[in-house]
């Protein structure tokens, strides 16, 4: 169903880019344009996840540099049943995160030093099964080839609008400032109604995988106070790549309307926590806080890191920070 998704995005944001094509060149322009989207298309499914991570100057670790973290995302995949992704650190005080790459083989996840350093290894967990479902369900490439066209019909707009674009075409100078106004417009509430209609499928899955919802539901309350009150300055240069973020970077939309990138964070809190309460009738997973280790027992889920350093209570160890 994805790959139908994932097509019809691709087509869509085609059209738009050669819209604006025309507007530009007339015929020849939107020939131009249909060549360029056909060019980023191959470009985005092969490279688009690279250029994402350096966007916002991520950088790979591994078990020896970032041994708690690492072994995190290492258990979850396994619990999920899925490759090992890649694993990335983003220097900035913001907590988020976000996952990217063309299907399961070839992702990466990314957590930001603001989240490892201010989450507890519990809700870390339960922000990298949320990546991981996004992985799962294999909505990092269309988020990303979403990124990357939104942000490249933005800039071909931009482009119309400083030349003015063709006049001998109908509509004349009208035609093409409307068109110009309406493309990036466009091809943002794609781009948001994408993003907000699986944050919910990543969550339910997420909570699944780590074996706890409320890990999750409290990892959001901190990461959505952080957004509002840190800046993220690589998403503010890079505005396209905010709805890939587990919350949104930018720090502008709270409500669950048409023209937020995420659904609202508390709607999603709400939603994990009936999760919980259903899980708890249905004794899906226990809330026994005897349970060994910081992280429980994870119920029936096989996500288990009982063996893992108890006296370190974030993924940096005990002081909460890296050294």
């Amino acid at each position: 169903m994805n790959i139908v998704k994932t097509s019809i995005l691709l087509a869509a944001m085609t059209a738009l880019f050669m819209a604006v094509g025309y507007a530009i060149g007339g015929q020849s322009g939107m020939i131009i344009a249909f060549v360029v989207a056909a060019a980023m298309n191959f470009f985005n499914y092969w490279k688009s996840d690279q250029m994402v991570l350096r966007m916002h100057n991520a950088v790979e670790v591994d078990e020896r540099n970032a041994p708690e973290f690492y072994e995190i995302v290492r258990r979850l995949a396994e619990a999920a049943d899925l490759p090992m992704p890649a694993v990335y650190i983003i220097n900035t005080p913001q907590p988020n995160a976000f996952a990217t790459g063309r299907n399961p083989e070839n992702a990466a996840v990314a957590a930001s030093t603001g989240l490892l350093n201010t989450l507890t290894m519990e809700e870390v967990a339960g922000v990298m099964a949320h990546e991981l479902a996004h992985i799962q369900n294999r909505d990092t490439l269309i988020m990303t080839i979403t990124a990357t066209f939104a942000g490249a019909i933005s800039m071909l707009a931009n482009f119309a609008m400083f030349f003015g674009g063709s006049r001998d075409r109908p509509g004349g100078f009208i035609g093409t400032l409307v068109l110009m106004i309406a493309a990036p417009f466009a091809a943002t509430i794609v781009q948001m109604a994408i993003s907000r209609t699986r944050e919910y499928a990543a969550d339910k899955r997420g909570a699944e995988i780590c074996g706890n919802p409320i890990w999750l539901a409290d990892a959001l309350e901190k990461i959505a106070t952080g957004s509002q009150r840190i800046p993220n300055h690589a998403a503010e240069k890079n505005p396209a790549t905010a709805h890939m973020f587990i919350i949104n970077p930018l720090g502008q939309f709270r409500r669950d309307n048409l023209f937020s990138t995420h659904p609202d964070t508390q709607n999603r809190i709400n939603a994990l926590e009936q999760l919980a309460q259903d899980w708890r009738t249905d004794q899906h997973y226990s809330d026994d806080s005897s349970s060994e280790g910081p992280w429980g027992n994870g119920g029936d889920n096989e996500f288990h890191t009982d063996d893992m350093d108890e006296t370190s209570s974030h993924p940096w160890g005990r002081s909460g920070g890296k050294q």
